[in-house]
């Protein structure tokens, strides 16, 4: 039997790095450093549910539109965070 899963992804894989690249300029010692921009995206991700799919219709077609806000909320705190948290890592390195 041979099952393909490489259609499965997590919905916040997407929606926290559109995220992440329209808060980036707001962090311009971030922003600048694509290696900080995936640390960003992985600390968001961790704070997050994962919500698996198979196609980005599943996922709007369940959800009602109260769910899909709370989603959008979650995933702007989860970003807003995880910046923070980065930028004081690297201020942290900086001193050292």
């Amino acid at each position: 039997m041979s099952v393909d899963f490489a259609s499965i992804s997590n919905h916040n894989e997407r929606a926290v790095f559109d995220a992440v690249l329209s808060a980036a300029p707001r962090f311009p010692g971030i922003a600048d450093q694509h290696e900080l921009l995936a640390d960003v995206a992985c600390v968001a991700l961790n704070r997050l549910q994962p919500r698996y799919i198979r196609h980005p219709v599943d996922f709007a077609f369940y959800l009602t539109d109260g769910e899909r806000a709370d989603s959008q909320r979650q995933v702007t705190e989860a970003v807003d965070y995880a910046f923070g948290f980065v930028q004081a890592r690297a201020a942290m390195r900086a001193r050292s």
